[in-house]
C-alpha cells in the first residue's frame, strides 16, 4: 500500500508540473544549449523561437548565426511566453534576456530573418539588406 501512495503523489507531482510547458505559460530558466539561431534549450525544454527564420547549420552563415546565438544567450536565464504549438520536439514561443525578444535581436543584427507567416510580420521592419542577400528564406515563410 505505502508503494500505491508514493506513486500516486508522483503522478500528482508531475501533472503538476504540466502547465509550466503548455500553451500559454511561462518557463523561465538557463539556457543550458544552443541548437542554432532559432532553437535554444531552457532548464532542458526545447524551444523554437517564434517568427525566427534563421540559417541551417551547414552552411557557414548559419554556423555563424548559431555562434552569435551562443554568445548571446548560452548560460544565461532568459523568460520565454510558450503559445501551445510544438513542432517536431520544440515548444514554440518567444523568449527574452534582460526584457529584449532574442529573435528580435538576431534578425536586428542580421543573423535571421523574419518568418512572417509565424511573427505576423513583427519582424519585418528589422531584417538587415546583407542578411537578406545572404540568408535563403524558408519556403514555409
Amino acid at each position: 500500500m505505502p508503494v500505491l501512495k508514493l506513486l500516486g503523489c508522483l503522478v500528482a507531482l508531475l501533472v503538476s508540473c504540466l502547465p509550466v510547458i503548455a500553451g500559454g505559460r511561462i518557463i523561465e530558466g538557463k539556457v543550458t544549449h544552443v541548437r542554432d539561431v532559432d532553437t535554444i534549450v531552457v532548464s532542458g525544454t526545447p524551444i523554437r523561437l517564434n517568427g525566427v527564420d534563421g540559417p541551417e547549420t551547414s552552411t557557414r552563415v548559419g554556423k555563424d548565426a548559431a555562434f552569435f546565438m551562443k554568445r548571446l544567450v548560452e548560460g544565461k536565464v532568459v523568460v520565454c511566453r510558450l503559445n501551445g504549438d510544438r513542432t517536431y520536439d520544440r515548444w514554440v514561443g518567444v523568449c527574452f534576456l534582460d526584457d529584449e525578444d532574442i529573435g528580435a535581436i538576431a534578425i536586428r543584427e542580421g543573423y535571421a530573418l523574419d518568418c512572417a507567416r509565424y511573427s505576423g510580420g513583427r519582424y519585418r521592419e528589422l531584417e538587415t539588406r546583407a542578411a537578406r542577400s545572404k540568408i535563403r528564406r524558408a519556403k514555409y515563410c
